[in-house]
């Protein structure tokens, strides 16, 4: 019993029709890091300094603020969608299920850290 049979697809052996979008999202996580970590480089370039007072100056501009929150939310998000694949190739069981946990958990939390300093910089009082 295949992966290409009634049989096969009721017993969840089929093809889960989710590869496709994965992948797209991958790629679209891929060019929209490859553009904001373009952006992010240029714009510390045209800093003056990349001491802390410059920095956090800069970052208190809703013009940097906001593309460095996309940068964050999207590295993340990449990066949880990449090691995801390696999950799912590599693991079975409980394992994989644990580690997706751990996982989905070290994404979320790294992307709420990030997410919470640009906040805290950017709405900090001058």
């Amino acid at each position: 019993m295949g992966a290409g049979t009634d049989l096969g697809r009721v017993r969840g052996l089929g093809a889960a029709k989710e590869g496709v979008h994965h992948w797209w999202l991958q790629r679209v996580t891929a060019v929209a890091n490859l553009a904001l970590m373009l952006w992010f480089v240029a714009s510390l370039a045209r800093l003056p300094a990349l001491d802390y007072a410059s920095v956090t100056l800069w970052l208190r501009q809703p013009v940097a603020a906001v593309p460095m929150l996309l940068m964050v939310i999207s590295v993340f998000w990449h990066m949880r969608l990449g090691v995801q694949v390696f999950i799912e190739d590599y693991l079975q069981g409980t394992r994989r299920m644990v580690a997706m946990l751990a996982l989905n958990f070290y994404a979320s939390a790294g992307a709420a850290a990030g997410m919470f300093a640009v906040l805290k910089i950017a709405f900090a009082a001058a």
